[in-house]
């Protein structure tokens, strides 16, 4: 009997972990990529575990017609809006194209929010940085948020202060391509969210949603104004606020028409309640499908495959309800002020580190060649570190004595 297929558009980091979900249904991938030339700023595809790789062009329609595909996936945020047109096209269950633009854009997807009456940030883009600094002193007061319009993992987001630190966000902005590589040609300006920062994260089908977990974020801010993640807690779901911030997210897929699918949801509870940073129509990209079985029973690309292969299974046991963690959970996401060319990665430390209790596994980003920067955003964060159980926060102030030994520099 020949197996079943599914196509993902542009598997990059975590859009890797899908071709074992769904073989595990006895479903293989073919992965269609976007673009010509893959992006070098996201851990890229590994076509190795796909049957396939298909670069999008006038032939790809009739080619992926001919699988006769049971789904159209979005690994990454480069790859939502062709999925949502292939899926549409292919007639299977789709969040619908007319609707991509709200859940890529970050102004569209801010504006729609505030058409239907949500919590949300005031905003502002443009070309120009002086009318960025113009709009600020006519609706709002400083400090502001400087992000581009599309991109993701922090990239040019900076907390600014001041006229001329806008200007010089905006300018950054548009001196460089986003990390999926496309031109920034107008830069985002929001109005400041007091409050910590949450993330929600749920996987969908025909608009029943699970809520695979909410994670309370700690970031920091570096010299220059940019928020850089620090560590990522798992909270219990009778903890406040996550009743509030789950019936706030349900708004908002409802708004943003995400029907189908994982999405991952970054939310800033704010003294008048939750408001939406942005959410990607794709899955989080901190997951590790070991980690999460472990500490709450389920993962994301899991509950992913299951909602498109066996939808009355993921209906019965999943839609409409809320994730029961086994264990607690912290994701570290380590900084570093160094910068050279790495000559060695010291297994010696790195094995202390992977040796404390409640360490689950750790994912180091550099090897020998590459750079190393002063971490700015989640791309240049050199170690992710996964840990549960009791005495994570004692494990992670461990990490930090570590962590800068873990790489010898030339």
């Amino acid at each position: 009997m020949t197996r079943r297929v599914g196509v993902v558009v542009d598997a990059y980091t975590t859009g890797n972990l899908l071709p074992a979900a769904f073989a595990a249904h006895g479903v293989d991938l073919v992965h269609v990529q976007t673009a010509e030339q893959m992006h070098d700023a996201l851990p890229g595809p590994d076509l190795t575990a796909f049957v396939d790789n298909i670069v999008f062009s006038g032939d790809a329609l009739p080619r992926l017609r001919a699988l006769d595909p049971i789904c159209v996936v979005a690994g990454q945020d480069s790859g939502v809006a062709l999925a949502d047109l292939l899926s549409e096209q292919l007639g299977l269950p789709t969040n619908g194209s007319a609707t991509s633009p709200l859940r890529r854009d970050k102004y569209r997807m801010v504006e729609q929010l505030r058409t239907d009456g949500l919590r949300c940030a005031l905003q502002f883009r443009a070309a120009d940085p002086a009318d960025l600094v113009c709009w600020i002193k006519q609706n709002t007061t400083y400090p502001v948020v400087v992000k581009p319009v599309r991109s993701a993992g922090t990239d040019r987001v900076r907390l600014c202060h001041d006229d001329a630190a806008v200007e010089a966000a905006a300018r950054a902005v548009l001196a460089a391509p986003d990390v999926y590589g496309t031109a920034n040609t107008d830069v985002l300006v929001q109005s400041y969210l007091p409050g910590e920062e949450y993330i929600v994260d749920t996987v969908s089908r025909d608009g029943r949603r699970f809520v695979c977990g909410v994670w309370r974020y700690h970031k920091r801010l570096v010299a220059d104004g940019r928020p850089v993640y620090d560590r990522d807690v798992l909270l219990h779901p009778a903890e406040q606020p996550v009743p509030e911030l789950i019936a706030y997210v349900d708004d908002v897929l409802a708004s943003l028409g995400v029907r189908n699918g994982s999405a991952h949801a970054e939310v800033i509870v704010t003294p008048d309640g939750p408001a939406l940073v942005e959410i990607g129509a794709r899955m989080n990209g901190n997951m590790n499908c070991g980690f999460h079985d472990v500490c709450l029973g389920h993962n994301q690309a899991s509950l992913t495959a299951l909602a498109y292969v066996d939808p009355e299974r993921f209906h019965a046991r999943y839609a409409g309800r809320i994730y029961s963690p086994a264990r607690p959970a912290m994701v570290c996401n380590t900084s570093t002020d160094r910068t050279g060319v790495v000559a060695a990665v010291d297994d010696g430390v790195l094995n202390r580190i992977a040796a404390l209790p409640t360490v689950h596994a750790v994912a180091v980003k550099l090897r020998p060649g590459d750079l190393m920067r002063p971490t700015r955003d989640l791309l240049t964060s050199p170690l992710r570190i996964f840990l549960t159980g009791t005495g994570t926060a004692e494990d992670y102030a461990v990490i930090q004595d570590l962590k800068d030994d873990v790489f010898v520099l030339r």
